[in-house]
């Protein structure tokens, strides 16, 4: 069996000018590759090698749920249906506080920074979990934009830069396991959830 991986590169500032949809700009940044790595898509957690997460949920205009995509500043990949779900506004379901309306999803994929060693992966597992219970994002106002009905972190910080911490949300910060296991604790997911 042969499977593709294309290499996409987003430039949202650029593209909205172009008023293109979502679609055709994940299109118009594609290169075929041959080799699928068996890793995650850091954005609906399923392997790279299955079908995105988004599969039969998002409206999509013939983006196949099986292709992946790489970043081309980055190399990070990615389903092209989950880029095309973090460049997409969507609307609000039940779940939400204003179900119907219209919400955006800037500045997606993120990527967050643990140390290697042994706290660090517990706390990476209580993340997972997090992850899990949709606990890490909600849909509210950015304190940094000021924009309203968009994805914001959820309470649990998480470390978006490496190498400093001139912002508050760089690695490495010597608090940050201790501070982070607290917010876990607080949304109910404790180190005690570990032992299940």
């Amino acid at each position: 069996m042969r499977t593709h991986i294309y290499i996409v590169t987003i430039d949202s500032k650029q593209d909205s000018k172009v008023g293109k949809n979502p679609e055709d700009v994940v299109r118009r940044y594609t290169e075929k590759i041959k080799v699928v790595p068996d890793e995650d898509c850091t954005i609906c957690m399923e392997r790279l090698v299955m079908s995105s997460g988004y599969e039969g949920v998002l409206q999509h205009k013939g983006i196949k749920p099986e292709l992946v995509g790489k970043l081309g500043k980055c190399g990070h990949m990615y389903h092209l249906l989950c880029l095309v779900a973090m460049y997409n506004n969507g609307n609000k379901t039940n779940e939400h506080p204003n179900p119907g309306k219209k919400f955006s999803a800037r500045g997606f994929p993120r990527h967050c920074y643990l140390p290697d060693n042994e706290k660090g992966r517990r706390v990476l597992k209580l993340l997972i979990m997090a992850w899990d219970r949709r606990l890490i994002f909600t849909i509210g106002t950015s304190s940094t934009t000021g924009e309203s009905d968009t994805v914001v972190w959820n309470e649990i910080h998480h470390k978006t830069e490496f190498g400093s911490n001139l912002t508050g949300h760089g690695y490495p910060d010597p608090n940050y396991l201790d501070n982070v296991l607290t917010e876990l604790s607080a949304q109910g997911v404790g180190e005690d959830n570990l032992k299940d």
